[in-house]
């Protein structure tokens, strides 16, 4: 559990649940699996929960309850969007019903958050959520919300679900998994709950027809330990996400470049701040005031300047790669950063 993360679109990270299996290609790089498989591989959280192997840790797809960490955010009083299992994929097979079912009665009795879900399995999700108005499903649910320390928020008898505090999202990567998990979410939609999209990493272009009922819209490019091996995107694929969130009214978040930055973007930043005489810090966390006149047309050149490595794209975009830190989360010139009404 974490008060406060680094992650952009959340506040707090919960995890009630850790362990995954890996799902599909967007896995590659999960940073929870890495975390699980060094920092923490010896806590009592994750161990055992990952394999080495030559490309790193890999989770084993066990999974783990930690009831020490469940009741959480209940003594939390001030609001707060809080990521639930950052470290695991609530609906992954391997995980019973019965947690997901305390799980709900946490979030149920904590209205003044907002507990954004995630995962890659929204066809479980669906399912699990067409059991909510079954009077079994509220049963075991009240049971466990009954048997929780009192909370000076609303029992779960006042809660009506769908909630409007608990946000529904799901993760893709490309076309293809867009396309496979779509209509889970859309039933989820017509159901009445909060539904969003994480785009992030962006592995292929998505043609977002069809999503027209989601409630945000978050996408971002891939970063890895070191930086060498994030694999790449373009950067009309993020254009396209967010020009289709404004011609839907859905918010929009850019999440970030990654490591891997569209030379152009970055020629910019440096072009307005050189003609505002500022400096624009390019590397290494040292402040560096480039030389004027710059060809900021060539992106190439401009990549060989800065002694960033590059890679070339077929329609003649350069990206350069760098820290993720480095590359930032600006997209034309503008930071994204959209979010839905947390209690609408």
């Amino acid at each position: 559990m974490a008060d406060g993360t680094n992650i952009e679109w959340t506040d707090a990270t919960w995890n009630p649940i850790t362990g995954c299996q890996v799902k599909s290609p967007g896995c590659k790089f999960c940073y929870a699996m890495k975390l699980a498989g060094t920092r923490l591989k010896h806590h009592p959280s994750r161990e055992g929960l990952t394999v080495d192997t030559k490309n790193g840790p890999v989770w084993t797809g066990k999974v783990r309850f930690n009831e020490q960490w469940l009741t959480q955010p209940l003594h939390w009083a001030k609001p707060r969007m809080i990521f639930v299992c950052a470290h695991a994929d609530l609906f992954y097979e391997a995980v019973p019903d019965v947690w997901i079912d305390r799980v709900f009665a946490v979030m149920s009795m904590a209205p003044q958050h907002a507990f954004q879900v995630l995962t890659k399995r929204p066809d479980r999700m669906r399912d699990y959520l067409a059991r909510v108005e079954q009077e079994p499903f509220r049963n075991t649910v009240k049971r466990f919300a009954d048997a929780m320390p009192p909370s000076p928020w609303p029992s779960f008898d006042g809660m009506a679900f769908p909630s409007p505090n608990i946000w529904l999202g799901v993760s893709v990567e490309d076309q293809a998994h867009a396309d496979e998990r779509r209509e889970s979410m859309r039933r989820l939609s017509e159901m009445g709950w909060k539904t969003w999209v994480s785009y992030e990493p962006a592995l292929g272009p998505v043609d977002w027809t069809g999503w027209e009922f989601l409630d945000w819209i978050v996408s971002g490019g891939e970063s890895d330990a070191n930086g060498k091996s994030a694999r790449p995107h373009h950067p009309d694929w993020h254009r396209a996400t967010r020009d289709f969130g404004a011609a839907n009214g859905i918010p929009y978040l850019f999440k970030q470049w990654g490591c891997l930055i569209d030379a152009d973007q970055v020629a910019s930043r440096i072009a307005a701040a050189t003609e505002a005489g500022a400096a624009w810090i390019v590397r290494d966390g040292k402040t560096w005031i480039p030389p004027v006149p710059l060809n900021f047309g060539d992106a190439a050149w401009l990549a060989k300047f800065l002694g960033h490595s590059f890679e070339h794209q077929s329609d003649g975009t350069t990206l350069l790669r760098m820290k993720k830190g480095d590359a930032g989360r600006m997209l034309d010139g503008r930071t994204h950063d959209e979010f839905p009404a947390v209690l609408s």
